[in-house]
Formats: C-alpha cells, sequence, structure tokens
C-alpha cells in the first residue's frame, strides 16, 4: 500500500536545525489530522524523540542530516540520517568541537527505547547512518488527510491560547517516562521554537561547590548568540540557584514573557527533582550511617577498628583518608588509604609525623593544623596539603583520641553535606575505637590478673619433671577461675595442686588467689593434705559466698625409692575435683583419687588422702573440668577421650604430654572453647 503521508527534509549540521526539523514534524501530524490523537500526545513523543535524533547528529555526525516522517497503516515512521564518520552509537559522549554543548551520553536513544513501539539503527557501507522509530497508532485515529505535495514551509504566527498551551502542555502519559532534566530540556526546545530566540539555556547552582552548571540548553552556543541575554531567576528555595537565558532578550513580540512562564514550570520540576533527591540522599545517608557503625562495631581490636574508618570513608567522601592517633604525647598515624593504589605510599610519607624523609615528610604547618585541632578545635579544619582536604578531631566524652583527615573528592571541594557527613563519621569512629582501647585496656589489665594468679616458673628438680599449659575460655577479657601451682617446700618434697574457682572476672581472681595462697601457707606449716583443705574450707565459708566454691586437687611429692630406681611417693587429696591421669612407662593410663567434696560449699567438708607411686617414666596428669566438658555441639570429649590422648602421647618428658593432650582437647572441635582449660603434669625422672 503506498504511504498516506510522508515528508522529508534536509537540513545543515548547525544548532537552529533541530528547531526546524521539529516545525516540520508539528505540521506534517496536523495536516495529517494527527496533532490532536491522544490528546496530542503522540505529537509530543514524536518531537521530543526526533528532537533528540537530531540533536546527536548536530553534536556528533557534523554533517548535514535528514529528517523524514511517513504515516502508513496505522503507523508514524520518523527517521533521522546523517553521513558521519562513524555511526552515533560509537561516539555519544564526544560532541562535537565548537558546538559548546555538553554530550548526553546516550541519553537520546534511551528515551527512544523507552517510548517508542520499536526502533533501530541501519549503517550502510557508504557512510549513511539512519536511526529511526515507530508509534502505532490508536484504532479510533483519524485517518490523515491526503497531504500536500510540497514539505511545509515555515508556519505563521500562533494563536496566543495555542502558543502557551504547546509551551506548557506535556501530556501525563509522557512526563511519566520523563525525569526531570529531559522534562526541561524539552521545555527549553520549546521556548527556543516558539520564541525564536538564537539560544535559550538554564543553569542550576546546587549549592554543592561545582558552581553553575548547564542543565539544558536549545539553539546556538550561548557565547555566539548575538546581543545580551535576558536573565530571569528560576524561583526556587535555598539553597538551590536557578537562571534562564534568552538570547538576545525580546527576540518576539512577547518572548520575555513566555520566559518566564517557562522558568515558572523548570523551577517547580528542578525543586521536585532536588526534594526527591534530597530524599534519596537521605535515605542513602542512613543506610551508609548505618553500615558505617556495623564496621565499626564488629570488632574490639584496635588496630582493626582504626583500619576500617578510612576504607569506610573513601571514596565516598574523598579520594583519600587518614587516621592520626594520640601517643606517648604526640599524633602517629595509624591508618589510610588512597582511591589510586600507587598514591599510598607517597601519601604515607606526606602524612606521617615520624617520617625518614624530612624534605618529603609532614610539613610543620600541617603538623601544628592538626596539634591545634586536636587541643582546642571542635570546627573541622581545611588543609592545603599534601592535598586539600578537611581535618575533624576524633573526640568522645572529651576526651581527644586523635584527627580523621579526609582529602577533597576529585574536581570539587567538600560540600557542607559533606563536611556534616564526616564529622558524623569521625563521631561514630571516635567512639568505635575508644570501645576498642577500652577493651584492650581491660585485656591487658585481665591478662596480667591472670599471669598473677599462675607460677612464673615451675620447679626444675633432680628426679622431677613438671609441665603445665594453661588455655583461657576467651581472647583474656575475664579473669579465668582456673589455676595451677608448685611450691617446693624443701629438699625432694613439693606441693603441686590444682582448680577451679566457680565464676569469672575480679571476684573469682581474688577467691583464686586466696585458696591457692591459704593452701601454701598451711601445707608449708607442715597440715596434712586433708587438714589443710578443711581450714581452707574454713576460710572459704567465712566469706558466706556458696556460689565462690572451689573445685581443688593437692599433691604432696616426695622422692623415694632408691639410687637405682628413682621413684616419687605422691599423697593425693580431690576436693570435688575430676580424678587425675597416671600414665605409666608402658603406655597404660587409668584414673587415681578418692573424690571428695568440694571447698566452700558445707560447713564441714570430707575429703580422702590416698598415696600412689611414680615409677621411673610414669606420669600423673592432673586438667580441670574445662578439658573434659570440651564440646562438639552436643558431644563432650569426656575422660575416656582423655585417657587415650595421655596414653597416645609423647612421654619423653611432661611438657610433651601437655602439648600433646592439649592439642587433641582443641582439635577436638571447630567451637570456642567455653571454660578454661588448666593441665599439670608430673613425672618421674629415669
Amino acid at each position: 500500500m503506498p504511504d498516506q503521508l510522508e515528508r522529508r527534509m534536509r537540513l545543515p549540521p548547525d544548532a537552529g536545525s533541530p528547531a526546524r526539523a521539529r516545525r516540520m514534524l508539528r505540521d506534517a501530524l496536523r495536516d495529517a489530522g494527527l496533532e490532536e490523537v491522544g490528546d496530542g500526545e503522540l505529537t509530543e513523543i514524536v518531537l521530543l524523540l526526533a528532537g533528540e535524533l537530531c540533536d546527536n547528529a548536530v553534536l556528533h555526525a557534523g554533517t548535514a542530516f535528514e529528517v523524514d516522517i511517513s504515516v502508513a497503516d496505522g503507523e508514524v515512521v520518523v527517521g533521522v540520517t546523517d553521513w558521519g564518520p562513524s555511526a552515533l552509537e560509537v561516539h555519544l559522549a564526544s560532541p562535537r568541537r565548537g558546538y559548546g554543548r555538553d554530550a548526553g551520553h546516550g541519553r537520546g536513544l534511551l528515551l527512544v527505547q523507552r517510548l517508542a513501539g520499536s526502533w533501530g539503527t541501519r549503517h550502510d557501507p557508504g557512510g549513511r547512518h539512519r536511526t529511526w522509530f515507530s508509534l502505532e497508532l490508536d484504532a479510533g485515529a483519524p485517518h490523515p488527510a491526503a497531504p500536500p505535495a510540497v514539505a511545509a514551509a515555515a508556519p505563521g504566527p500562533w494563536p496566543e491560547a495555542d502558543r502557551i498551551r504547546w509551551l506548557l502542555h506535556i501530556g501525563t502519559g509522557l512526563a511519566h517516562h520523563l525525569d526531570g532534566p529531559a522534562l526541561i530540556t524539552e521545555l527549553v526546545r520549546r521556548l527556543h521554537e516558539l520564541t525564536g530566540a538564537p539560544a535559550v539555556t538554564v543553569e542550576i547552582d546546587r549549592a554543592d561547590g561545582g558552581g553553575w552548571t548547564e542543565l539544558a540548553c536549545a539553539g546556538t552556543e550561548p557565547d555566539s548568540a548575538p546581543g545580551p541575554a535576558t536573565e530571569i531567576r528560576l524561583p526556587l528555595p535555598a539553597p538551590l540557584r536557578g537562571r534562564l537565558r534568552i538570547y538576545p532578550g525580546s527576540a518576539s513580540g512577547r518572548a520575555d514573557e513566555l520566559a518566564g512562564l517557562t522558568a515558572q514550570r523548570v523551577a517547580l520540576i528542578v525543586e521536585s527533582d532536588w526534594l526527591r533527591g534530597s530524599d534519596q540522599r537521605r535515605r542513602a545517608l542512613l543506610a551508609y550511617l548505618a553500615d558505617a557503625s556495623e564496621l565499626f562495631g564488629q570488632s574490639l581490636d584496635v588496630d582493626m577498628t582504626v583500619a576500617v574508618v578510612p576504607q569506610v570513608v573513601v571514596p565516598r567522601l574523598g579520594q583519600w583518608c587518614a587516621v592520626h592517633l594520640v601517643g606517648a604525647g604526640d599524633l602517629r598515624l595509624a591508618a589510610l588509604t588512597h582511591a589510586v593504589e600507587d598514591e599510598v605510599a607517597e601519601l604515607r610519607t606526606a602524612l606521617d609525623p615520624t617520617s625518614a624523609n624530612a624534605a618529603a615528610g609532614m610539613t610543620p604547618d600541617l603538623r601544628s593544623r592538626l596539634r591545634q585541632l586536636l587541643r582546642d578545635g571542635m570546627n573541622p579544619a581545611w588543609l592545603t596539603t599534601p592535598t586539600e582536604g578537611v581535618a575533624v578531631p576524633l573526640t568522645t566524652r572529651g576526651h581527644p583520641l586523635g584527627v580523621l583527615t579526609v582529602g577533597r573528592p576529585p574536581g570539587r571541594p567538600h560540600s557542607p553535606e559533606d563536611i556534616a557527613l564526616i564529622s558524623d563519621i569521625a563521631r561514630r569512629a571516635a567512639l568505635a575505637i575508644d570501645n576498642a582501647q577500652n577493651a584492650a585496656l581491660h585485656v591487658a589489665t585481665s591478662q596480667t590478673l591472670q599471669r598473677a594468679l599462675l607460677p612464673r616458673a615451675l620447679p626444675v628438680a633432680a628426679g622431677v619433671d613438671f609441665a603445665a599449659a594453661y588455655v583461657p575460655e576467651s581472647t583474656g577479657t575475664e579473669v579465668g577461675g582456673d589455676f595451677y601451682d608448685v611450691l617446693p617446700l624443701g629438699p625432694g618434697r613439693w606441693l603441686a595442686s590444682i582448680g577451679d574457682v566457680c565464676g569469672k572476672g575480679a571476684r573469682a581472681a581474688a577467691r583464686t588467689g586466696l585458696v591457692r595462697d591459704v593452701l601454701r601457707v598451711l601445707v608449708k606449716d607442715g597440715r596434712s593434705l586433708t587438714e589443710a583443705v578443711e581450714l581452707l574450707n574454713d576460710v572459704m565459708m567465712e566469706a558466706d559466698d556458696p556460689t565462690q566454691f572451689c573445685t581443688l586437687a593437692a599433691a604432696r611429692i616426695t622422692t623415694a625409692g632408691t639410687a637405682t630406681r628413682p621413684e616419687l611417693a605422691v599423697d593425693l587429696v580431690l576436693a570435688g575435683h575430676d580424678q587425675p591421669v597416671l600414665v605409666r612407662a608402658d603406655g597404660t593410663a587409668e584414673l587415681v583419687g578418692t573424690h571428695g567434696m568440694a571447698a566452700g560449699l558445707f560447713d564441714r567438708v570430707q575429703v580422702v588422702c590416698t598415696t600412689h607411686v611414680l615409677g621411673p617414666g610414669d606420669i600423673l596428669l592432673a586438667y580441670t573440668d574445662g578439658a573434659t566438658e570440651r564440646r562438639r555441639k552436643r558431644e563432650l570429649f569426656g575422660p575416656e577421650r582423655l585417657l587415650l590422648a595421655a596414653t597416645e602421647a609423647d612421654r619423653r618428658s611432661a611438657a610433651n604430654l601437655v602439648a600433646d593432650v592439649r592439642a587433641v582437647v582443641e582439635g577436638f572441635s571447630d567451637e570456642p572453647m567455653r571454660d578454661d582449660m588448666a593441665l599439670l603434669a608430673i613425672r618421674a625422672v629415669p
């Protein structure tokens, strides 16, 4: 079937050509009786998409281009053909020099893809490149009338009502598919076409440090437009600023009034976009701060916590970030990162106060600024070295911890929003670092106290070999109640003890020290083991705290035997404690001792003393319940596995046996230790 309407126009590659092409297409649709189809939405979509394709041809091809429209079989087809050096898709990000417009980076083709029923491109070997799109007509749309034989000339003056309606009315259906910049671009195009002004631009200052940026432009390059521009301020809320410029002023009778109406509409779109963007940024900000807090709180290790801070900041808030902490009366560089990895070494030299390279190291001015900020600065300080940036103090509970320094983002300074966000990150980071430092101090205190409850070294003597190990439940944040001790009582005599005080922390540590010292004094005073345990129970009961009871295994060791067969005589008392393992030199093992009552639970305690002889190579292994109660899900390690581990261990020394048994117990489960574990081995040396 022949086309019911077809028109074609060839245009030069200048800024006014897209407007002439849109006028031709509008006339064609009017002549075809399609101008009001869909309440004018068909015309709006055709002109919008054709304008984008014509802009692409002018911006990128740099050759004459051809615009054609055909209406046939319920379909409108529009094409734009150019003879550029390559297809437009190849260089959409590179506008032609001298045109004075920013590239749309494929925005036009995205709109075509979104709004057209179908579209495509064709590239002929001769250098002819055509981009087309089609829109289907509704079944109820009128058939187009027979077209004139020649292309339409430039239109005459429009009725005023039609001018204003065309300028400001964009159909709801079309507007739903366009973002703010695309809507503003279409309004600027319409103002340019209606007024005949050489150029129309809209510029926005978002108060983000980027200054004035061009949001939309129609017509020729503003710098080459004749005459001065009429500038109309956009009625925008603070901190936004905007202006619409029409070159030259009063290009047609009521151009300024039409420009004012357009400015009002543009301002509404800009404000709506800004509010929507502000809400999105606020949501993103809250999510970012929540993620940052979670990352900061994942570890109580000071170095790890500090190392996370620059990783959270870069590259969102700047090109680089450094954390200086107070140490030894001065600042020290604790962590830093740079968005460009190759720059890290140079940045470290420039920010390290202890750098050996004095020429490239931290400048005296920067050092002074950071110290002053640390002393009395609550507000951010602007820096110019090593690059422009901002420094904020790390402070918690009025106590200065250090300084957070952030280099500016690429291409712009920090905005007020950036500064507020950096300050918030600094507060959260300071709290996390302070918590980590307090935890480290607590760990150090606990470990010092724990070491004080254990002997610094075990006795070394002929005929006997002592070895021990202590494995805390956690990383050392709490003092455990497990202990072991070996006390020389005289030539060839020792007191060995191992026990477990119920509970953890300072109270358990105090009770542990009490048990160890009282037992030492009583046995050294010549009391028997049973009498010593009974008196220890009396002392513990005076505290009137049955929750702080203690299980105890105490052994009085005496050298015995002959010169050819040395032996050890062991008197053993168990006060609520697990039976030790006696490993013979031939590899057999058994649990020995008689169970008694734990100390500190009842007014009277009953214990039984048993005597055992350790021949050459025999080992007595005592332990706390952290070994037998080691868990693998619901399964316990148990005394049977402990017997087997002791039997299979290296018995050539007490230390070897302790190390092997410890490895077996710890390897029983991947789960962390749920209780402290102490091991104490006594070996009769052959």
